[in-house]
């Protein structure tokens, strides 16, 4: 019995990095397609994406699935749905945008700030508590971007931008309990009909990518949809093996990979104040990552509210 849950806990973590380490490496993807506008490409992404579910609930015979789902589904519930889709497409126009406008290290930056934005909606929004080294990280994670925002004299809209669209994706998302196949599906097909007519509107106005696509183009606009849904499904079905401290642990390697694209592959400059927002937001992260251990939390100050429940 041991041995089988030590199997499954391998797959859960092969599965959850294999996921992240298809996001760190998804700005290379992204950079072929730079002649072509960040709107259409996330139009096709869409729409691609919606594609490849349908043919793979097509072959996994798993229509039935969705049917079921919807039909028990409640009005709240559909429009929780309606808004994770909203949200996540806010969060792959401006990642797709920063991209191609060379800007991976800020999305990166992103990335690294988002689990630690997910914690501070799990304490607004569900009433969850921090202990004091969680605390610590948040308030890090918060002076860095602040310094970021001092040096720069602009506010780094496209980190938060995707911190808080995809935190509150998380926050939506955890208000579901939907099948990883059943989940994707019905969140692509809530914006696809927005997507199909945003392309439709191109062509008919004598614009677009389809007025003059290469074959090339064409089949990495395609590739699109397998990009987005394989390490969406290969995340959800790891996170569901392994504990929800280890899926916080793996979070990091997407933002380390894309950090080395931006820097060593695209040649972003990497300034002094970059640097030190980074580290602050990488301690902050460790310290966020170890803050439930019990090391941890036998050094930390024991308040006067703490000490009646120990």
């Amino acid at each position: 019995m041991e041995e089988q849950r030590t199997k499954l806990d391998s797959h859960g973590v092969a599965y959850t990095a294999a996921a992240y380490m298809m996001w760190g490496i998804l700005p290379l993807y992204w950079k072929l397609l730079e002649s072509v506008p960040s709107g259409e490409i996330l139009a096709y992404r869409i729409l691609w994406s919606f594609i490849f579910m349908i043919l793979l609930l097509a072959f996994s015979r798993s229509f039935q699935k969705v049917k079921e789902q919807w039909k028990v589904m409640t009005k709240g519930q559909i429009i929780a749905l309606a808004g994770a889709s909203i949200l996540i497409s806010i969060n792959w126009f401006v990642y797709i945008w920063a991209v191609n406008a060379n800007l991976v290290v800020e999305a990166s930056l992103g990335y690294y700030v988002n689990p630690l934005v997910s914690v501070l909606l799990g304490v607004i929004f569900l009433k969850e508590k921090l202990n004091f080294w969680q605390l610590i990280a948040v308030l890090l994670a918060a002076v860095g971007v602040g310094i970021l925002t001092f040096q720069y004299g602009t506010f780094p809209w496209i980190a938060l931008s995707l911190a808080l669209s995809f935190g509150f994706y998380g926050l939506v998302k955890k208000k579901l309990t939907l099948e990883p196949k059943v989940g994707l599906t019905l969140e692509t097909l809530f914006v696809t009909p927005v997507a199909l007519f945003y392309v439709l509107f191109l062509f008919a106005n004598g614009h677009g990518i389809l007025m003059d696509v290469s074959l090339l183009t064409f089949i990495l606009l395609a590739g699109g949809g397998i990009v987005t849904a394989v390490p969406l499904l290969y995340f959800a079905k790891g996170a569901q093996r392994i504990p929800l401290s280890m899926v916080g642990f793996l979070q990091y390697i997407a933002p380390t990979i894309m950090l080395f694209v931006g820097t060593v592959v695209f040649h972003e400059p990497f300034s002094s104040s970059q640097l030190l927002t980074f580290m602050l937001i990488w301690i902050g992260s460790i310290i966020f990552s170890l803050s439930k251990t019990k090391f941890m939390l036998s050094h930390q100050p024991r308040f006067k509210k703490e000490s009646s429940l120990h």
